[in-house]
């Protein structure tokens, strides 16, 4: 369970106390309360299928973001209600409809008040361009709509419902997961107004025939049509759905077969992702570029094991067949097209901005850009994970090494976005398996490190000298064509135990 960050419990109580006040005229002598049952008790209905195991569940692990699959019902309350009750219709559905994550009370707050805000402004809007003349013909009485004028004030709703719930949005966004509000608000309101446009068209229909002689009852056919795309919008949700679990197999394929890089694969997409937002990427171009992180070492699924787990030195035909992993990663992933550029970042994140990377020697501008993000943060995590033949590095000295390397072997753009995003969010260093089982002194001293952590080549370090064992080399360099650091030979030791 992630717990809601305090900034954002601030920001929902807020919209909590705003959408009371507006609701509050609702309680006064002139309320349609049969209207308002009507349509609150159909709302609810529409809403407790809708807000399913799949459609429920929240893009954004710490922050409630609103899903709902019935809004042409909030939005022909809009046109046939005065604002406050308009806005009273959302309440019931949103406090009863499903909630998959905790705290379920906090989420269950903020849906009924984003809700209600959304449908308060949208009334207002059809108000201001004449909807109650328009629909009904002078005010709230049954009276023939006039069209093509009530098209009018219904489109006035629909944006004003769209740009309330995206603002809102974008808000929850920036309060809990600490993004700027321009990044945050990046693109919501443009890709919810097609849909809500959709639903804005379905609530004009319904408010029309509630309106017409047929009475409210028919207005329930407008609903059909929309339980039809609830099924065809969760049947896309269960292919992403799918899609996320084939990913996942493929990284814990690549963790059994590699496990002194167990978990890397995760840390480098959550790594690319700090990147990405902070040079301002579109969510969708961020979660493919999640998907390159995770996914940029699946090529290691073709390389022998007793290759990556040897011990010592490559050979160079050794280091050759190492070096193909990009191109056995793309190999397996160019079918999948919801990936995108992330194919192409699985080949080229070992590429240099020098021109000395592989496999093509690709250099500068010529190396697509996610491949230079994920470079960054492949590199950035090997150096801060602890492994069984390598302690950690802080992530000060990390960051210096990048910067250090920047303009020949990384982007600087992309080192500097990791910079400040470290400045913003901090970074959780972790360790793998092995270390759990004891201090990397007992691993694999004089061993060259696996290959696909995109290390820069370390320049000499003065350090003090420590008690125990000999300190191990930089990892990265011996197995990816680079020049290695001079080591001395690796001492005899006993056969490894549990290495196998």
């Amino acid at each position: 369970m992630r717990a809601i960050p305090g900034a954002a419990r601030a920001y929902i109580l807020g919209a909590a106390l705003c959408a009371a006040f507006c609701l509050l005229p609702a309680f006064r002598a002139g309320t349609p309360w049969r209207a308002v049952a009507l349509l609150a008790a159909l709302y609810a209905l529409c809403e407790m299928p809708a807000r399913c195991r799949v459609l429920g569940r929240s893009l954004h692990g710490s922050v409630p973001i609103a899903a709902g699959s019935f809004f042409p019902v909030l939005l022909a309350s809009a046109l046939l209600l005065p604002p406050a009750a308009a806005a009273l219709v959302a309440v019931p559905g949103a406090l009863l409809g499903r909630v998959e994550q905790r705290p379920r009370g906090a989420r269950r707050i903020w849906r009924a008040a984003q809700l209600s805000l959304a449908t308060w402004a949208a009334a207002r809007a059809q108000i201001l361009f004449g909807g109650p003349v328009a629909l009904g013909g002078g005010g709230y009485g049954l009276k023939t709509p006039d069209f093509p004028y009530v098209l009018l004030p219904a489109g006035a709703a629909t944006l004003a419902f769209c740009l309330v719930l995206a603002t809102l949005d974008g808000g929850v966004l920036a309060a809990a997961e600490r993004l700027p509000l321009r990044t945050a608000w990046r693109g919501l309101f443009v890709r919810s107004l097609a849909p809500h446009g959709a639903h804005g068209l379905a609530g004009l229909m319904m408010a029309v025939l509630w309106r017409s002689p047929y009475g409210p009852l028919s207005a329930l056919f407008v609903l059909l049509p929309m339980y039809i795309s609830c099924w065809v919008f969760a049947q896309y949700h269960r292919e992403s759905a799918a899609h996320q679990a084939t990913i996942r197999a493929l990284v814990q394929a690549v963790d059994i077969k590699d496990k002194y890089t167990r978990g890397h694969s995760e840390r480098v997409g959550r790594a690319s992702v700090l990147i990405a937002q902070e040079l301002g990427m579109d969510r969708d171009r961020v979660e493919v570029l999640r998907f390159a992180g995770i996914l940029h070492d699946v090529g290691k699924l073709g390389v022998p094991t007793r290759v990556l787990r040897k011990d010592g030195p490559l050979t160079p035909d050794e280091r050759r067949v190492i070096e193909l992993h990009p191109e056995y990663g793309h190999e397996m992933v160019r079918g999948i097209g919801f990936l995108g550029e992330a194919r192409e970042a699985i080949l080229h994140h070992h590429e240099r901005l020098d021109g000395s990377g592989y496999p093509y020697g690709l250099a500068g501008a010529q190396i697509p850009e996610f491949a230079r993000v994920v470079a960054v943060a492949d590199a950035f995590d090997a150096m801060t994970s602890t492994r069984s033949y390598s302690r950690a590095r802080p992530v000060g000295t990390a960051v210096a090494e990048l910067e250090r390397c920047a303009g020949s072997q990384f982007d600087p753009d992309m080192v500097d976005a990791l910079v400040r995003a470290l400045a913003r969010h901090g970074w959780q260093t972790a360790v793998t398996a092995d270390e759990k089982n004891g201090p990397p002194s007992g691993g694999r001293t004089g061993a060259a490190a696996p290959v696909g952590e995109g290390l820069p080549v370390p320049a000499p370090v003065r350090q003090a000298p420590a008690p125990g064992p000999a300190p191990a080399p930089e990892p990265g360099a011996a197995r990816r064509g680079l020049p290695a650091v001079p080591r001395p030979p690796a001492p005899r030791r006993a056969p490894r135990r549990g290495r196998a």
